[in-house]
């Protein structure tokens, strides 16, 4: 361990470790105060600050936050790093990191190229120097593109999830739900369901749902339900109708234990997925959800601040190629992000992490109950993440996530974003959807609907009860 000193306006600093200099450089956050790592005041928040400004960007290849022996993500970090692609700024300092970023010399193709050598301490650090514009500027460069059924990531598209989740996993509740986000243009990320339990019954008979949409309607859409890992691959081998493998992850070992996983066997599902070759563009075949606070929140933190460790989670996810990565950055609640403006600086930093680390990333533009702030918060956010080029969002029937308790974007929220900032959906979604009657390409809107038109019906069925009650058919007994 190498201690650095830094005297500021005559007071001496001392930072004993890497891990220490790094969380008292954070930008404030209320898991950090939790967590007894933060900066004490904004002055040793600057001095530790100038001192990281100064770090060699080496120094993250020979010191770790968590230790090597103990993490098998440090043991991933370290083993599978890509020197030659860090070659051209491996001389760098951590601020000479910053202003190269945010050079032209940056452009989109030498971003790419680096991805693979930014380990996440590195993305985390400079990260902590930066502005919300510097954010915003750098990450809006970083194009990471991947592809199933719908192409995502590509330059002025905004893709959605659509999340029809019911708090007793009804089917018909679910059909609802599907139906109204796919009349609003939404779903071409993914159709995601949460369920209410993990019984693999219950899930194959969601997966035969959403795959029974998806052919009904000749969508170009995947599906997930976003059970554990071991249900997944337990309905895998059973020949249920899996197009993504799903798993929550974090930035530790000891954290990721915590949610039932390791490495190994996330490889092996990402490998049972690519086996059943069901993308039809692509084949990127997990998905993984992330969320600041989340090792904390499981006691495995080791001391560390909560944003390198969720720059750690990344890691874990790039090492098996997924089509989609969000955070759920407001959802853990205000014991890590306490109010709008934490959560506004958290969403924005792990956007950021993800993309310059070659991650899809998305973003779960949300809070919870308790926490201090509102719509306008998310608001806020979900703009800037447009501008940002965020690749998905997610989105509920009203903003209002009935099952998980949380709010989150509505389906017409990012109706919005995408007419403000003027973005598309995924290319193969946007010509599903004006081939369908739902969307006008030169406009970017949905049109107005009658009830009594011929696309509405042609869509539902009959538009009735009846008819969504038979797009459900095939699930209902095993969600009983």
């Amino acid at each position: 361990m190498t201690a650095r000193t830094i005297t500021v306006g005559g007071t001496g600093y001392r930072f004993a470790d890497l891990r220490e200099l790094m969380a008292k450089a954070t930008p404030p956050r209320s898991g950090d105060v939790l967590a007894g790592v933060a900066a004490g005041s904004a002055q040793e928040k600057v001095a530790a600050q100038m001192v990281l400004a100064d770090l060699p960007l080496r120094t993250f290849l020979d010191e770790v936050v968590v230790p090597y022996e103990d993490d098998e993500v440090t043991r991933l970090i370290i083993d599978t790093h890509d020197a030659e692609a860090l070659a051209p700024v491996a001389s760098m300092t951590v601020g000479e990191f910053r202003d190269w970023l945010l050079s032209w010399e940056a452009d989109e193709a030498a971003l790419r190229a680096l991805a693979p050598g930014v380990t996440p301490e590195m993305a985390a650090a400079v990260c902590k120097l930066m502005r919300v514009q510097d954010l915003v500027a750098v990450a809006r460069k970083c194009r990471v593109v991947t592809a199933f059924r719908s192409t995502l990531g590509l330059p002025g598209r905004l893709a959605t999830r659509l999340q029809p989740n019911h708090p007793t996993d009804d089917p018909v509740g679910i059909a609802a739900s599907l139906a109204d986000g796919m009349l609003l243009g939404a779903g071409d990320a993914v159709l995601g369901i949460n369920p209410a339990t993990d019984r693999p019954s219950t899930v194959r008979g969601l997966l035969e749902l959403l795959d029974d949409v998806r052919q009904r309607y000749a969508a170009p859409v995947q599906s997930c339900v976003l059970t554990h890992v071991t249900t997944t691959l337990e309905l895998i081998r059973a020949g249920a109708p899996v197009d993504l493998v799903f798993q929550s992850v974090a930035g530790t070992e000891a954290a990721n234990a915590g949610f039932g996983v390791t490495l190994a066997m996330l490889a092996e599902a990402h490998q049972a997925a690519l086996s059943l070759r069901r993308g039809t563009v692509g084949t990127n075949c997990t998905y993984f959800e992330t969320g600041q606070g989340a090792a904390l929140s499981a006691d495995a933190h080791h001391g560390c601040d909560q944003q390198t460790l969720e720059a750690r989670a990344y890691a874990v996810c790039r090492a098996f190629d997924p089509l989609l990565v969000n955070t759920v950055v407001g959802f853990i609640g205000p014991e890590y992000l306490y109010d709008g403006k934490q959560i506004l600086r958290a969403g924005l930093e792990d956007h950021f992490c993800g993309k310059l680390m070659g991650v899809p990333m998305g973003v779960d533009v949300c809070y919870t109950n308790h926490a201090e702030a509102d719509e306008d918060d998310l608001d806020t956010l979900l703009l800037t993440l447009g501008a940002a080029g965020c690749s998905f969002v997610i989105t509920v029937p009203g903003g209002d996530d009935i099952m998980l308790s949380y709010q989150t974007l509505s389906y017409q929220d990012a109706l919005v974003a995408r007419q403000v900032l003027g973005l598309r959906p995924a290319p193969e979604f946007e010509e599903w959807l004006a081939n369908v009657g739902l969307f006008d390409p030169d406009t970017l809107r949905v049109p107005r609907l009658d009830p009594a038109d011929a696309t509405l019906r042609r869509l539902t069925g009959m538009g009735t009860r009846a008819a969504l009650s038979a797009s459900t058919s095939g699930a209902a007994g095993g969600a009983s």
